[in-house]
């Protein structure tokens, strides 16, 4: 054992080789001691230091207990301002002057170097051409004896640089000083960047808990705001609702108000004050003061009260503006003393009712220490408004109150007469009751015969075209009767009689249709029957038979035989029927057809007249259209002097070929614009198209002749004045004289208005137009328009001339005209010459100017027909 032992002990000079190896195991031991404790501690920074100011001197020190580190700095490198921010700088020599430089200074300096390439940076004085030549490093400042200069990383990216040197040249660094240099500034980057954050967490908290702070006190101002809201509504409220609840007792009604106001603003002492009926005396219904009693009624003077009234708005008095009252004379001396001697102050507004002063409340504080503010003057201002309008409602409810007990005791004097008066009330009900029934038959009904009226029909038919599209085997149809000769019965016998035949007629209708079946006078002459749920189709033309056979016997009116006749438009009601004017329409049209086939008859409904119709409609929308794009032929026929063989005037009318339709009869396309409305346009292009020829006419086409166009005119045009200033204002406009223009107007259309149209047929002639009634003798009392109308020409419907020379008669009419127009002053035209023999006959009477296909065509007169396109 002992053997063992001897083998494994070591000899002295073994142990003192190991010595020095010993001693190196312990100071490297020592080293990582120190550097695993400045780890430690730049881990603790993180989490114990919240502010970069602090952070970066506990890590100068950390780092000053490794190596020599009394010059220390650390740079970070901002690449969106491409500025160096100095975080910390701390040097013997050098003082830092700003915080932050441009990185292009910087970059040829150390920091610069780093920051560039990432390296880091070993410098020692006795090597520093070798450093400046192998970094290209030019130093700034004061040159360090040594130096030590890592960059900073986050990941692999260099954010800034952190640098520890010494001036003294006994202090050296080592190898393993940069190498812990390094080490430790791995774990700085991240320590910065926690303090970092830490501190912008905390600065963002700050700031969050001032503005939450902020918003808090806003919000107490807030609420404190809305409670005074609160309470002067709540006042208002009570104000209102003392007028109203408040007993007839106005101490008590004073007394409340006062209570409500103590609420809102001091109110110690409080009175209210009112002007006498007079105007000259305040009285003092309400005084509450703790230093006087309530003073008597007294004279106006110059107190505070009789201040606010003359001023008419609020005041706020206290000892610093009554001294500059007292002086202008509005305050008397002696209430300015009491002011002044007792520290008062005081708040008055009036109390204004219907646009008067009627009163002032006042409130009042004694001492210095409770003053009245600008804001509680507009306080009483707003609520002594709503005091008046309280006082004013309750005056007029203390009215009312008065007035109701005195309608009482006349209610009590009535109610004796309306018990007497009662029974006759009853009896004025029941008569009242008999009315209304009368009215409503009455609005239902027509007066004459007393048989419902179009809008009991209409609702009727309503209900028959519902059940018929709930029940499709139900059979209802209505018949549409228009009586002939009613006009001439009412022309000849009077209206009397006409009443008489529509009664008579529907009661014959009536005989001849079944209790349920409903009759109704459509208006007029004209009756609708609904044949209510009939059996079969023949049961219709069955009834439609019977009517006519019964109307076509004989009527005596007024002691004369009269007769009549119907005809009968029939529509089946189908289930594609919605409303009854479809129905009635239908009925209408094929009524319409009956009348067309010769009258007294009945046609039935059915889709080729609605087709027909249709082919109306399109008719009438290729008009508008032709006429919008001006697509007709104009064409003039002349009116020859038949003595000098020269035309009198042109007479242009108008052709309508269409591409499909091909020509359009003038009659037809005529009727479709008076029924379209389209007329007046007509009448103003063809009035257009005259100013453009007379515009362009050849002037030695005729000579001797002076051209005039003619236009057939609506009467339309004669209903508005309007309308004839629009046509004298196309004349005028063209630059033509108005004698240039001649106007032919339809008798049939002036039989229809003749007395609208005297005024507008005056105003032409005035202007200087031509005017001429054409188609004369075709209808009724044309004489009289010959004495009531100012014509130059009357042109003899074509009819006359036609029968002529065999008809002597005729002749004999024309002649008697001729007569008439040497006192009338106006000329005659035989309208429609087509043959030889009627121009014969007409210059045997010595007709003076005609117009037709003869005189055009005759060699004897000038050839001169014109187209227009």
């Amino acid at each position: 054992m002992s053997t063992e032992s001897t083998k494994y002990e070591l000899s002295e000079a073994e142990l003192r080789e190991l010595i020095p190896q010993l001693q190196r195991l312990t100071d490297k031991y020592k080293r990582a001691e120190r550097v695993q404790k400045a780890l430690f501690n730049i881990s603790e920074l993180a989490s114990s230091v919240s502010n970069l100011s602090l952070l970066y001197p506990a890590i100068h020190e950390i780092i000053a207990d490794f190596m020599s580190a009394e010059n220390f700095y650390v740079a970070f490198y901002s690449p969106d301002t491409n500025m160096v921010d100095m975080a910390y700088f701390v040097d013997e020599f050098d003082e830092q002057v700003v915080k932050q430089l441009p990185a292009d200074q910087l970059k040829k300096g150390l920091t610069g170097y780093i920051l560039d390439s990432g390296e880091h940076v070993f410098y020692k004085s006795d090597s520093q051409d070798e450093t400046s030549n192998n970094h290209k490093i030019e130093f700034i400042g004061s040159h360090p004896h040594g130096l030590l200069g890592v960059p900073l990383k986050r990941g692999s990216q260099v954010i800034g640089a952190m640098v520890v040197q010494t001036y003294d040249e006994k202090v050296s660094y080592s190898q393993e000083d940069l190498e812990v240099l390094l080490f430790v500034s791995q774990h700085i980057v991240t320590t910065v960047d926690r303090v970092k954050n830490r501190e912008l967490t905390e600065r963002t908290i700050r700031e969050r808990t001032r503005q939450l702070r902020q918003i808090n006190d806003d919000l107490q101002e807030e609420i404190l705001e809305r409670q005074k809201v609160e309470a002067l509504q709540q006042a208002l409220f009570e104000i209102s609702e003392l007028s109203a609840t408040a007993s007839r007792n106005m101490r008590s009604f004073y007394a409340s108000l006062h209570e409500i106001i103590a609420r809102l603003i001091s109110a110690p002492n409080c009175y209210i004050a009112t002007l006498d009926n007079s105007g000259q005396f305040l009285n003092f219904p309400y005084f509450s003061d703790r230093e006087d009693d309530a003073p008597e009624t007294r004279p106006l003077g110059f107190g505070l009260t009789e201040f606010v009234i003359r001023r008419g708005q609020a005041e706020l008095i206290d000892p610093s503006r009554i001294l500059a009252l007292t002086e202008a004379g509005e305050i008397d001396v002696t209430v300015a003393q009491n002011i002044l001697q007792q520290a008062n102050s005081w708040l008055g507004s009036p109390l204004i009712i219907d646009g008067d002063v009627y009163g002032v409340i006042a409130v009042q504080t004694y001492g210095k220490s409770a003053k009245y503010t600008p804001r509680d003057l507009e306080l009483m201002r707003f609520v002594s408004h709503h005091i008046a309008v309280a006082l004013e409602r309750k005056f007029r409810a203390e009215a009312i109150h008065k007035y109701n007990e005195q309608l009482e005791e006349r209610v009590a004097e009535r109610t004796e007469e309306l018990n007497r008066a009662n029974d006759v009330l009853r009896q004025q009900i029941e008569e009242r009751k008999d009315i209304e029934r009368k009215l409503i038959h009455d609005a239902h009904h027509d007066g004459l015969t007393d048989l419902p009226n179009r809008s009991m029909f209409a609702s009727r038919l309503e209900l028959a075209i519902a059940n018929k599209q709930r029940h499709p085997e139900n059979l209802f149809a209505v018949l549409f009767i228009d009586l002939d000769r009613f006009k001439i019965i009412n022309d000849t016998l009077g209206h009397h009689a006409g009443d008489e035949f529509l009664i008579e007629v529907s009661k014959r209708i009536t005989e001849c249709i079944r209790g349920h079946d409903l009759l109704a006078r459509h208006g007029g002459d004209e009756f609708v029957l609904l044949l209510d749920n009939f059996e079969l189709i023949s049961d219709v033309e069955e009834v439609s038979s019977r009517i006519i056979d019964s109307i076509s016997k004989p009527f005596f009116l007024d002691d004369k035989e009269m007769y009549s006749g119907a005809s009968i438009g029939i529509a089946h009601v189908e289930s594609y029927y919605r409303t009854a004017d479809e129905v009635i329409r239908d009925a209408d049209a094929a009524m319409y057809q009956a009348k067309s086939l010769g009258r007294g008859r009945y046609v039935i409904f059915d889709k080729s007249m609605r087709e027909r119709l249709l082919e109306e409609l399109e008719l009438e929308n290729e008009f508008r259209r032709s006429l919008r794009d001006q697509e007709f032929e104009c064409y003039m026929q002349p009116v020859f002097n038949l003595t000098s063989k020269l035309p009198l005037y042109h007479e242009i009318y108008v052709r309508w070929a269409h591409p499909t339709m091909g020509k359009v009869s003038r009659e037809q396309f005529r009727e479709v614009a008076e029924q379209s409305g389209l007329i007046l346009e007509l009448d103003m292009y063809q009035l257009k198209v005259a100013c453009d020829m007379l515009k362009e006419w050849p002037n030695a086409e005729l000579p001797g002749y002076t051209p005039r166009i003619a236009v057939n005119v609506s009467i339309n045009h004669l209903l508005q004045s309007s309308l004839v200033t629009k046509i004298l204002d196309i004349i005028n406009e063209a630059g033509l004289p108005p004698s240039a223009i001649v106007f032919e107007f339809d008798e049939n259309d002036l039989n229809r208005r003749s007395q609208y149209i005297l005024p507008a047929i005056k105003k032409l002639k005035r202007a200087g137009v031509t005017l001429v009634l054409d188609n004369f003798g075709s209808g009724l009392a044309s004489l009289s328009y010959l004495f009531a109308y100012p014509f130059d020409y009357i042109k003899i419907d074509h009819r006359f001339i036609k029968s002529l020379p065999r008809s002597l008669r005729n002749l004999k009419l024309i002649q008697s005209v001729m007569l008439i127009s040497d006192h009338l002053n106006f000329k005659v035209i035989a309208e429609g010459v087509d043959s030889y023999s009627q121009f014969e006959a007409l210059s045997e009477i010595n007709c003076s100017f005609g117009q037709g296909k003869y005189l055009e065509e005759s060699r004897l007169l000038p050839v001169h027909n014109t187209v227009i396109n």
